[in-house]
């Protein structure tokens, strides 16, 4: 049996959307992409937690999550989103910083949001400091000019995380929902 995911349906017709709104000037970015748009008080599709924004406006999407079935199997945790140093990075959330400083050779910032999930986002020179409060969209940092795993290009990985388990980041965007898997024959 073999499944076909209507996310790529939902990131291609995300991208051609993004694309045509940064080419006429003027237009607004489509809700689901701006920073502003998670609240604390929402409720994600799921009902678990509450949506999240994208930490980069606009969104380009570079790299999909590949989550693995077992934790200790290779995969892409988080999603890879085109950038430039020096970028704004914003907190998808409101929450804490938990962590501000270098994981190996990358500048990471940690947010733990209110509901508990925690979101990675590398390389980002932090603008705020260890315990800082953060509400939704608000600068984080911005993107550093060192190495990114997306090289020779700059992106910024975006990995989420509910205890141990990572989640794909997509499945909790403010207006993208939980992905659903049809059946094909």
């Amino acid at each position: 049996m073999t499944f076909l995911s209507l996310r790529w349906f939902g990131l291609v017709a995300a991208g051609m959307l993004l694309a045509v709104a940064a080419a006429t000037p003027g237009a607004a970015m489509p809700r689901a992409v701006t920073a502003a748009t998670a609240t604390a008080t929402a409720t994600a599709a799921s009902g678990e937690h509450a949506p999240l924004a994208s930490p980069l406006t606009p969104m380009r999407l570079v790299s999909p999550a590949v989550l693995p079935a077992q934790p200790w199997l290779p995969g892409h945790r988080g999603i890879d989103l085109a950038a430039a140093p020096g970028d704004n990075v914003t907190s998808p959330g409101p929450g804490i910083i938990t962590f501000a400083g270098v994981v190996v050779d990358r500048p990471v910032v940690t947010v733990t949001h209110d509901d508990g999930l925690r979101s990675s986002l590398e390389p980002v020179t932090a603008t705020v400091a260890l315990g800082d409060a953060v509400s939704a969209g608000s600068s984080v940092g911005v993107v550093a000019d060192s190495p990114s795993h997306c090289e020779p290009d700059t992106c910024v990985h975006w990995g989420v995380r509910d205890g141990d388990t990572y989640l794909d980041p997509l499945d909790l965007l403010a207006g993208f929902g939980p992905v659903i898997l049809l059946e094909v024959e």
